[in-house]
């Protein structure tokens, strides 16, 4: 038996070195081509305007001074997206000519001493910006938020919680329901994902990950590497909730597997392993997204993800049945069997469209901004919705939206 596992790690080692090889002395990717046609590399100036509203200070700027870990977040994209929209060649001054408006409110800078957000007085915050730009702007009460967009990061995008019950019980905020959001959180026939929302990967590190690079030709002699959480004992002490049970089931079936490199422990050369790694495991936690599948993507690791019914970051540009393997939560105890029946031809051709630095560019919310990037995709998804359909502008003194809707709480003045 182990002697078969370890022919079989040679077999992948070897022929991934060969690929990396071929690749580095040519530097040929396969072409990309999404649902939408090749749109990664579109470029959306020229073809939208953004207005950016100038909110007060307490919105953005002042939070972030009190809490600078909000920079290295994996919900910094609110941050980023606002920096970014300030000086891009898509913003307009003249809300007049605009197509959409962007209003800049960090909601999930607010973090306990251990680094996680608290959303309690997220929808009181956003509530206080929307009142704000009604009453002082004439754009947002002619469609009720219809061309207005919101980065809403959460794990449970605007139903802002972090306990999927509880945001299911409160449901999107009541008055973004005619917005468009723009949020981590993807999941298809869910209460807390909006027809129409834009789905983004997470924020990582750019420089960071950049400085942990290690030479293409290193050959991937770890078959499958996982590191993180198996089972959240403080807040799911009975087992089974988190993750829906599936992380605890790669352990249990795995943790003694030579294939599988899993652990709870993160080390130093996190990044330099993915690197070395043919398949990394990329499971739900407690929401159905996490930063592993920019990882994954960035160091050309082959994404294996496992939540169902997830909806990925820009997924009518970017081809993820093409570079990822899907695996049902209720299949885990099968990852062993599904992973090396995957032919060696069709491992190869998803590593090399990982390597095109297309699919690397949109991952990333660089500083400064790149052509192709995160930022860039997030405006191309905005340009494939325009025109607006004439139906989005309400008739004078029509209503939809009800200001009082939503759990009391929310009610109160931020």
């Amino acid at each position: 038996m182990k002697i078969w596992v370890f022919a079989l790690i040679f077999y992948f080692a070897f022929c991934a070195r060969i690929e990396a090889l071929k690749f580095h002395k040519t530097q040929q990717t396969e072409r990309i081509s999404g649902s939408a046609g090749d749109v990664l590399e579109d470029d959306p100036v020229g073809r939208l305007k953004v207005f950016v509203y100038e909110l007060p200070s307490k919105y953005n700027k002042k939070i972030l001074q009190k809490d600078p870990r909000c920079l290295t977040h994996m919900f910094a994209a609110e941050i980023y997206m606002h920096r970014f929209l300030l000086s891009s060649p898509v913003r307009t001054l003249n809300p007049e000519e605009a197509d959409w408006f962007y209003t800049p409110v960090y909601t999930t800078c607010d973090l306990t001493p251990n680094g996680l957000p608290l959303p309690f007085k997220s929808p009181r915050m956003m509530r206080s910006a929307i009142q704000l730009i009604s009453s002082n702007w004439p754009y947002w009460n002619r469609t009720e938020g219809a061309d207005h967009f919101f980065i809403v990061p959460h794990d449970f995008g605007a139903c802002f919680h972090y306990q999927e019950e509880k945001a299911i019980e409160r449901g999107i905020l009541k008055l973004l329901q005619r917005a468009t959001l723009v949020q981590t959180f993807g999941q298809r026939n869910h209460d807390c994902l909006k027809d129409g929302s834009i789905t983004i990967p997470p924020y990582a590190p750019p420089q960071k990950m950049q400085t942990h690079l290690i030479p293409p030709s290193t050959p991937r002699s770890i078959f499958v590497y996982f590191r993180g959480l198996f089972y959240d004992v403080g807040n799911d002490p009975e087992g089974g909730y988190y993750a829906r049970g599936a992380r605890a089931s790669v352990w249990e079936n795995f943790k003694n597997n030579p294939l599988f490199d899993i652990s709870t422990e993160h080390p130093t050369t996190y990044y330099e392993d993915m690197q070395r790694a043919v398949f990394c495991l990329c499971p739900l936690g407690w929401a159905p997204w996490s930063p592993r599948l920019v990882e994954a993507v960035i160091f050309g690791c082959i994404p294996v993800i496992i939540a169902d019914d997830i909806v990925l970051p820009f997924a009518d540009a970017i081809p993820w049945e093409d570079i990822g393997v899907f695996v049902a939560e209720k299949d885990v105890p099968k990852l062993d069997t599904i992973l090396t029946s995957i032919p060696i031809e069709e491992i190869l051709r998803k590593q090399r469209l990982l390597a095109n630095p297309s699919m690397k560019q949109a991952m990333l919310f660089p500083q400064p901004a790149q052509s192709r990037d995160a930022f860039h995709q997030i405006l191309n998804g905005l340009a494939r919705k325009l025109p607006h359909d004439k139906s989005v502008y309400l008739k004078p003194g029509e209503k939809i939206l009800n200001w009082t809707a939503g759990p009391v709480g929310d009610l109160k003045p931020w």
